[in-house]
């Protein structure tokens, strides 16, 4: 059973940053960490940033030149940047990945990230 675990959360005043990291309990081999999405209490899951396999990171509009994600793929890790922390940025953000054997979907527990002053 592939875990995800995410970790970095936490309150933040705005124009803070913080950096979420999601480390997968398998390599690189067996699973591909493919991005972030957040939920803010009584809203819909949404994505945050996205990298395919073999495609270009996405951002949408509303993250777009404030948050950032890279990959340590030595640790299977992936990190979630965020800049210049707005209100409407708290939520709890979940990582998402796919098993490269069956093409399962895996989501990590979540952590909160509140910006607030």
């Amino acid at each position: 059973q592939v875990q995800l675990v995410e970790s970095g959360g936490g309150l933040v005043q705005p124009g803070g940053s913080l950096r979420l990291s999601c480390a997968a309990s398998a390599s690189v081999f067996r699973v591909y960490v493919k991005g972030w999405y957040r939920q803010a209490p009584g809203k819909q899951r949404e994505l945050v940033a996205v990298h395919p396999r073999g495609g270009n990171i996405y951002y949408p509009d509303s993250v777009k030149g404030r948050f950032t994600i890279s990959r340590d793929n030595a640790k299977n890790t992936m990190y979630l940047q965020m800049n210049s922390l707005k209100p409407e940025d708290t939520a709890v953000y979940f990582c998402n990945a796919e098993d490269l054997r069956n093409r399962n979907d895996y989501w990590g527990q979540g952590t909160q990230v509140t910006v607030s002053s």
